[in-house]
Parts: structure tokens; C-alpha cells; sequence
């Protein structure tokens, strides 16, 4: 980071700032603005665009951004980028296709819209950083394939759980420690949720009310933790993850099988556990002498021990990936290959046949995580796929939804990519 932090102000010093274009102004997307226009040297936010630009123009003027000039076609968005406007569209492929932006931040958190994205992006060149967990769970691997055969970046942003997750999984491994389980801290798991028990909590945290179910309904650590597991081939040891219930962080060493785990390394979660906002790596070593340093430092006895951070800033701290992207062509958080870990589909509720489902956060359904190959054999749906599916048959609450369940909307560009990925990694 020290070196990224040298290079970013040799840019801001030589006025030639990193530019920045950024998909997205609800909540993560804002903070990500707020960080790049008041605390981050070398990088400039040259454009936003959001479906609804009022929205946009709306973030950027409450964080005293200013000129501000809306454009409709590329000739306006980078005639405005060159007078170092900050320029706001409805139209996000003008971004990726413009000279004058180095990479995009996709900060939606949804899956088809973000897939066309990437897609667009990647197409001309440009490095992709998401704040999107869902579309990374999703299509991670084969956006991941296609970043690295136009010779760019494809990488999830830092200060998410996974990316944090990431950077403990590399500190723990050069100290000499191997990594067996990557967990994250919850307070509530509760498959019931929908955006309207979420809809209060949601308006007092400025966020819309179906991520805010997707946080409760569990939906979004399966993601989060499909994506660490897909970037370092740890898998599950159960559908949905054991979840087991601590005080401390600490005390999740003794949670979790040792023999079972060594050789094959898995994600799970605590819950209800210190630091609450956190996330935590179990590790072990055997040599003797650095167990007697570990006793020495009030790591325990070992062999396994618990490494942790208490708290994860997305996206606050987002913006080191875009320079660790376009500076160092490397990656925070990316597939490793093929899919280790998927997120399917458990009805909500009872589900009558033609009712649509209504995707990620909604009342219908909600998402667990799984290991990929049980996914695959039992050709479930994967849940950032299932906005707009209709039922072909009753779905009895909790029971699994799998592709012959549903007829899958027309035309939908994340289908086709996934279809892509199945084929593509089906022999490994």
C-alpha cells in the first residue's frame, strides 16, 4: 500500500490523476464518490452515471462537487471530462467507451445491469473494480476469463468482506501460516426478512430496502463468501454453512473440525460473536518454535490460531483497488479459475406456479451458499440469475428451485454468460 499510496502522488503531483468512472449512486457508490473527491490524491471521479441522474447530480452537489454538466452522447461526456467537469449520465456505456476514463467502478449490486457493464467495459479495455458482490458470485469466473484475454483487470473492491478476507488470507500465508477457513461475523441471519419488515431500518441507514433484506435474509454473506471462496478454492463444509454461535471471535478456533478442514479449507460465518463488524481468518502452523512465539504474543497454544480484523470500510476503502488495478495490473479479489462455491435458490415462502420471482432482497426467494460441483449435479438456480423467472410449478417454502422449475426471462444477456461459464469450467 506504501507503494501505491508513492505512486498516486507522483501522478497528483504530474496532474495526471487516474480517471475514474463510476456506475452507480446509491449508497456504496456515494461513498466511493465522497473518497475520490475529498481524500484521495491521483485519482480523479470524472464521471457518474445512474439510471436516474437526478440521483446522481443530487450525491455529487451534497459533497460540494462542482461544475457539474450532464451529457447524452460521448462528444458532450468527454468534452466535459477534458474541462475537468464532473460529468453525470443515464447512460453508463458512455463511460466505458470513452478515451478519457482508465477504469470503471461497476456499484450497483445488480446482476444483469452489472453484467452489461463489465461486458462493455472489458470490450474497450478498460479495468473493471465492483462494488457488487452478486454479479461477482454470479459471473465471476467467466468475466474474470474475458478481463484476462482483453489484457485488463477484473477485481472486487477493497473494504467488502471478501476483499479484507483477501488481504488477511495473504498477510497470514507469508508469515508462514496455512489458511483453513475464511469467516465472516454476523449478528442476524433470519430467512423470513423481506423489504418491508427492512423497509425502516432501510430509510434510517439511506439504503434501499431490498439490499437491506438481502443482508438480513442471508442472501449477501452467501454471496460475499462465495466470491473468497471461488478466489482461493476453499469450498463449504455444509449447505448454507455451520453458523455457529460465539461470543468472541477467539473462540471460533474450537468451532470448527481441525482434522476435517486441514486438507480441504472451507468459508463459513460466526454469529452473534465480537466484533460484530468484523471478519477472521483460522490458520495453523506445526513448527514448535513459532508456536512458542504465537504463546508468547497471546495467540494461544495452536496449532490452529484466529487472525482477525475488526472491521471492514466499503467503500471507503475502495479506491486502493482502482489504483492497484491500473498501477500494478493485480487484482484485490478475483476468481482463481473455475467455481469453487455458488449461491442458490430457496423459496421464501410458499410459491404458487406463474408467480415471479422477484430476485436478490425480494419476497420470494432467498439464497445460500453451496459448493459448485452439488450445484451443477442438481442443476440449481443460481440465485443472482432469478429476477423475472417464472414458476412453472408450487414451490413449498424453503424447499430448493432448480432451472427446470422456472422459465427464465428472455433476452438476458446474464443467462447467456452463465450458460458460458457452466461450459466453459464443466471439466475444471
Amino acid at each position: 500500500m506504501i507503494i501505491i499510496d508513492k505512486k498516486l502522488e507522483e501522478l497528483n503531483n504530474n496532474s495526471k490523476p487516474i480517471r475514474v468512472g463510476l456506475v452507480g449512486a446509491g449508497f456504496a457508490a456515494k461513498g466511493f464518490m465522497l473518497q475520490l473527491i475529498t481524500s484521495t490524491p491521483g485519482m480523479r471521479l470524472s464521471a457518474v452515471s445512474n439510471r436516474t441522474i437526478d440521483t446522481a447530480e443530487e450525491a455529487l452537489k451534497e459533497l460540494n462537487a462542482s461544475p457539474i454538466r450532464r451529457a447524452d452522447n460521448q462528444s458532450d461526456l468527454d468534452s466535459a471530462i477534458k474541462s475537468g467537469e464532473y460529468v453525470i449520465t443515464d447512460n453508463p456505456m458512455l463511460l466505458c467507451s470513452s478515451s478519457y476514463i482508465d477504469v470503471i467502478v461497476e456499484a450497483t449490486g445488480e446482476v444483469e445491469f452489472g453484467a452489461k457493464v463489465a461486458m462493455e467495459a472489458i470490450k474497450n479495455k478498460k479495468h473493471i473494480v465492483l462494488i457488487n458482490a452478486e454479479l461477482d458470485a454470479t459471473l465471476g469466473p467467466i468475466l474474470k476469463k474475458y478481463a484476462d484475454d482483453a489484457g485488463v483487470i477484473y477485481t472486487q473492491g477493497d473494504g467488502d468482506q471478501p476483499a479484507v478476507l483477501m488481504n488477511l488470507i495473504r498477510e497470514v500465508k507469508m508469515w508462514g501460516f496455512k489458511p483453513i477457513l475464511a469467516g465472516n461475523i454476523k449478528s442476524l441471519i433470519d430467512a423470513r426478512r423481506t423489504p418491508e419488515t427492512q423497509k425502516a431500518f432501510a430509510e434510517a441507514h439511506f439504503q434501499r430496502p431490498k439490499m437491506i433484506t438481502s443482508f438480513a435474509d442471508g442472501t449477501k454473506i452467501a454471496m460475499e463468501m462465495a466470491t473468497i471462496g471461488n478466489a482461493v478454492g476453499f469450498g463449504v463444509g455444509k449447505r448454507g454453512m455451520f453458523g455457529h454461535r460465539c461470543e468472541r471471535v477467539e473462540q471460533a478456533v474450537n468451532l470448527f473440525p481441525f482434522e476435517e478442514i486441514k486438507d480441504r479449507p472451507i468459508v463459513d460465518y460466526i454469529l452473534g460473536a465480537e466484533p460484530s463488524f468484523g471478519v477472521f481468518v483460522l490458520a495453523y502452523s506445526e513448527h514448535p518454535i513459532k508456536q512458542r512465539y504465537m504463546k508468547v504474543y497471546k495467540m494461544g497454544n495452536g496449532p490452529v490460531y484466529t487472525f482477525y480484523r475488526p472491521y471492514h470500510l466499503s467503500p471507503i476503502e475502495a479506491p486502493a483497488s482502482v489504483a492497484r488495478a491500473v498501477l500494478m495490473k493485480d487484482a484485490t479479489l478475483a476468481p482463481a479459475g473455475r467455481p469453487f462455491c455458488d449461491v442458490i435458490t430457496l423459496a421464501k415462502k410458499d410459491l404458487k406456479k406463474g408467480e415471479v420471482l422477484d430476485g436478490i432482497g425480494g419476497f420470494t426467494c432467498y439464497g445460500v451458499i453451496e459448493n459448485y460441483d452439488v450445484s451443477l449435479k442438481e442443476n440449481l438456480l443460481p440465485m443472482g440469475l432469478t429476477d423475472g423467472c417464472v414458476l412453472k410449478r408450487d414451490i413449498k417454502q424453503d424447499e430448493v428451485i432448480t432451472y427446470a422449475d422456472v422459465e427464465l426471462p428472455d433476452g438476458h444477456l446474464s443467462d447467456k454468460l452463465r450458460e458460458e461459464q457452466t461450459k466453459h469450467f464443466k471439466n475444471g
